[in-house]
């Protein structure tokens, strides 16, 4: 948590795309990286609503969080982490009875829509709510936001890591639903807007840990959902979209890297521009270069910019341009770090993929 160095800037707006809040809460708040110390009735996994309420609530009473959300309008999304790990639609990361997992669902989401910047479009209805949403900037960028987690299929081959996995190239698994993507794909085929964003959940690009012939990915981000998302960068090709831009969260990691129609083919062009931001403080200080950064490096040649630090993605958009400045802090532990722009990473109009 804490968002001091966004505080004290002048932006258009503040953008949450991923896990906006860890309220699992079995370790996270005990075992905090500041040492700061807590109540015990945080130090249970978070199931009912009266639970959630309290988890935001301690989230919310930082200085810093409520002096972002006053001072900017904020286009947000959910990923897992609002409900439970790695839930998939109506299924929970582990055995749980699937009545208790709905209602689960029905209290996060009531607390989110209690604690969070969403519009009435946005009240939930039970176990449901209406997410995914375009949102205009005039002809200069449309902002389409993503909800990959209430009407996917399961994640293949029981979820996690894997370099054997045929099921995720299956062709009708589905991470949107088919509702939702084909919302997608027909405002691609209306857009007038010179960038086209989409607010994403976790990374569409291949995230390869495997340096070498083989091929090892995440089942749960779209490498789970191979011809998905080959037809969704297909699609976004064909329609004519001038310059699609993905903007993503999750891993607690800065990245960017190009979109490629499709990963298995070495050949294969270029489609779109990814930026991958970092968490503000979550998985506390962090350090430019890890042994997981230096890895992706070699397996992943579409992937340009690694940085494993804290901070947050400064956007600029221009009509010739996108520039996104990643902003860092050396540490995150004690108060009074200076930011600083560790890299700016640029897509010409009309050009797609990074330029570092």
């Amino acid at each position: 948590m804490g968002a001091r160095p966004v505080s004290r800037r002048q932006l258009l707006g503040f953008g949450g795309a991923g896990a906006a809040a860890l309220l699992l809460g079995t370790g996270e708040v005990k075992s905090n990286k500041r040492g700061v110390v807590t109540d015990a009735k945080f130090h249970t996994e978070t199931v009912d609503l009266a639970r959630y309420r309290l988890q935001y609530g301690l989230y919310k009473s930082e200085a810093p969080l409520q002096q972002a959300h006053a001072r900017f309008p904020w286009i947000m999304t959910f990923d897992d982490h609002e409900v439970e790990n790695n839930w998939a639609d109506g299924i929970p990361e582990k055995d749980q009875d699937p009545q208790a997992f709905t209602q689960r669902r029905a209290a996060a989401f009531q607390a989110l829509y209690e604690h969070a910047p969403l519009r009435r479009a946005q009240l939930p209805q039970g176990p449901d709510v209406q997410m995914y949403r375009r949102l205009s900037y005039g002809r200069l960028a449309d902002f389409t936001m993503l909800d990959t987690r209430q009407y996917r299929d399961d994640q293949p081959c029981g979820d996690g890591l894997s370099a054997d996995c045929a099921d995720r190239f299956a062709a009708d698994r589905s991470l949107l639903g088919d509702r939702q993507r084909d919302w997608v794909l027909n405002g691609f085929s209306r857009s007038a807007a010179r960038w086209q964003v989409l607010g994403n959940q976790a990374p569409m690009g291949r995230t390869d840990h495997d340096p070498g012939p083989g091929t090892t990915v995440w089942m749960d981000p779209w490498d789970g959902y191979v011809a998905e998302r080959n037809r969704l960068l297909a699609e976004a090709d064909g329609r004519g979209v001038r310059n699609l831009v993905v903007i993503t969260g999750d891993r607690h990691q800065n990245y960017a890297w190009d979109l490629k129609r499709d990963y298995e083919d070495p050949d294969s062009v270029t489609v779109g521009s990814e930026f991958v931001g970092t968490s503000v403080t979550s998985g506390g200080d962090g350090a430019d270069m890890t042994a997981e950064g230096t890895r992706f490096l070699a397996a992943n040649p579409h992937m340009k910019f690694f940085n494993g630090q804290r901070g947050y993605v400064r956007v600029r958009v221009e009509p010739e341009r996108w520039t996104s400045d990643f902003r860092v802090l050396p540490y995150v532990t004690r108060p009074g770090a200076p930011v600083s722009t560790r890299a700016s990473v640029v897509v010409e109009d009309g050009v797609p993929g990074v330029q570092v």
